[in-house]
C-alpha cells in the first residue's frame, strides 16, 4: 500500500509502534482481538484497527504538501479537511482558510475568490454544483483534490448502476458532506434516495409494497430524493451505496432487508433483475475498525474511551457500539480528562459536553478499553494514554511495557 509523508507531529513513539507490531506479526488482519497492555495498576485494552484511514493520510499528505509548494498564496479548503479539530485547527494556524462550515453553509466570500487562489477539496469529497461554481471562478476543482479513493469508488459504483437503469439507494446522513457529494453525483446519472438507518429502510419497505401512500412517502423523505423521483417506478429496481463511514453491518441489513421484500413482491428468481449486489462499495478501513470494536465487546473491562472529532461520523458509530457493553467516555484530546476523578466527555444523545463526570474508580488494576476514530491521530490517542498513566505512580514504564508486547 502507498506509504504518505505524515508530519510527524500526528505520529506517536508508543502507539504507533503497538500498531506496527500488530501489522508484522498478522498482516493479513485475522486477528480482530485487542491488544493487553499491562501497566500493573492499570491495564488497557488497544482497538487491533484505529486512527488514520489510507483516506485521510491521502488528504493530509497532499495539504501539506500543497502549503510547503505555495508559499505565499492564498490557500483554501472547501470545508474541514476531516472531521478531527486538531488537524483543521492545524491547517488554520498555517494561514488555511475555509470557505464553508461542515453543514454546507458559506463563511466566506465566493465573490472574492479568483483564479490565482488554491482551493483543496476535501476528504469527503463535494458536490458537482460547488465543482461548478468554482470552474466559473476559473478555479480547477480537481488540481488539489483530495477526495478519498473509496469514496469515489462509491460514485463509480453509482455510474455502474445508473447506466443499468438502476435507482440509487444510498445508506447515509442526508447532512454530512460526503452524503451530499454521493447524492449530487448519483442524481445526474438516476434516481437516488437517500435513507439515514434500518427504521427508515423499514418505513421504504412499506412503501416498495405499497401498504403506504405516495404522498406519504414524498412527505416523509423530503429533502433526500432526486428531482423527478417517480414513487410508481423507481422503486421497483434498486442498489445500495453507502457513506463509508456507515456502520458496515447496518448497510448489509438494509441490503438485506430491501432484498427480502424485493422477493416477496417478485419472487427469488428475478431477484437479480430488481436488486444489484453492491456490497464491493463497504470501505475496508471502516470495517476494520468497526470489527476491532466488536473485537474489544468481548473483554472485561471498567470502562472505554474513545477519541476523535465530536463530528466524526466513523467515531461516532465506535461509541455507539462501545455503549452497549461499557460506560464509554468519548473525548476529543487528553485535555478533556480533568482529574483522576473527573472527565469532560461528550455525550452522543444531547450532542453536548459534558463537566465534571467521575472517571477513575478507585481499584486496583483498573481495566481500560481505548481506541479512536480514522481521523484521529495517535499522538493524540497516546497523549490521553500518557496522561491516565501519570495517575498511577507505581505503573510500570512505557520502555518495559513495550518490550514486554513486541
Amino acid at each position: 500500500m502507498k506509504q504518505f509523508d505524515i508530519p510527524l507531529f500526528y505520529r506517536s513513539s508508543f502507539i504507533s509502534k503497538i500498531k506496527n507490531s500488530r501489522k508484522i506479526n498478522d498482516p493479513k488482519k485475522k486477528d480482530f482481538t485487542p491488544a493487553l497492555l499491562d501497566f500493573g495498576p492499570v491495564k488497557f485494552y488497544i482497538a487491533r484497527h484505529f486512527g488514520f484511514c489510507y483516506g485521510v493520510e491521502n488528504a493530509i499528505d497532499i495539504s501539506y504538501r500543497i502549503i510547503d509548494e505555495n508559499p505565499g498564496k492564498r490557500i483554501f479548503l472547501l470545508s474541514e479537511m476531516i472531521h478531527n479539530p486538531g488537524v483543521n485547527n492545524d491547517l488554520f494556524s498555517r494561514g488555511v482558510h475555509f470557505l464553508m462550515d461542515t453543514a454546507g453553509n458559506r463563511i466566506f466570500n465566493w465573490d472574492d475568490l479568483n483564479d490565482k487562489d488554491i482551493v483543496i477539496i476535501p476528504a469527503f469529497g463535494t458536490t458537482l454544483e460547488i465543482e461548478s461554481g468554482l470552474k466559473e471562478k476559473g478555479i480547477d476543482p480537481y488540481k488539489y483534490n483530495t477526495t478519498c479513493p473509496f469514496v469515489e469508488k462509491v460514485w463509480n459504483r453509482s455510474t455502474q448502476l445508473g447506466a443499468h437503469d438502476y435507482t440509487i439507494i444510498i445508506h447515509g446522513k442526508h447532512y454530512h458532506e460526503e452524503t451530499r457529494a454521493t447524492f449530487s453525483h448519483s442524481s445526474v446519472i438516476a434516481p437516488s434516495l437517500i435513507i439515514r438507518d434500518i427504521n427508515e429502510a423499514k418505513v421504504l419497505c412499506s412503501f416498495i409494497s405499497c401498504e403506504s401512500k405516495e404522498s406519504e412517502f414524498y412527505q416523509f423523505f423530503n429533502g433526500r430524493y432526486s428531482n423527478g423521483f417517480d414513487f410508481k417506478n423507481d422503486l421497483k429496481r434498486f442498489g445500495v451505496v453507502n457513506q463509508t463511514t456507515m456502520l458496515a453491518s447496518e448497510t448489509e441489513a438494509i441490503s438485506e432487508l430491501l432484498k427480502t421484500t424485493l422477493i416477496n413482491l417478485y419472487g427469488a428468481d428475478k431477484l437479480k433483475y430488481h436488486f444489484a449486489d453492491t456490497k464491493d462499495t463497504l470501505c475496508y478501513a471502516t470495517n476494520d475498525n468497526q470489527e476491532s470494536t466488536y473485537g474489544l465487546l468481548k473483554v472485561n473491562a471498567d470502562f472505554a474511551i474513545v477519541v476523535g472529532g465530536y463530528n466524526s461520523s466513523n467515531t461516532t458509530h465506535i461509541v455507539e457500539l462501545c455503549e452497549k457493553n461499557f460506560k464509554t467516555f468519548f473525548v476529543s484530546s487528553e485535555e478533556k480528562i480533568i482529574s483522576k476523578e473527573l472527565i469532560s466527555p461528550f455525550d452522543l444523545h444531547s450532542k453536548k459536553e459534558l463537566s465534571n463526570i467521575q472517571f477513575i474508580p478507585e481499584k486496583e488494576p483498573v481495566s481500560i478499553i481505548l481506541t479512536s476514530g480514522a481521523s484521529c491521530p495517535d499522538a493524540v490517542v497516546d497523549s490521553v494514554l500518557r496522561k491516565i498513566i501519570s495517575y498511577f505512580p507505581l505503573a510500570r514504564s512505557l520502555e518495559d511495557v513495550l518490550k514486554e508486547f513486541e
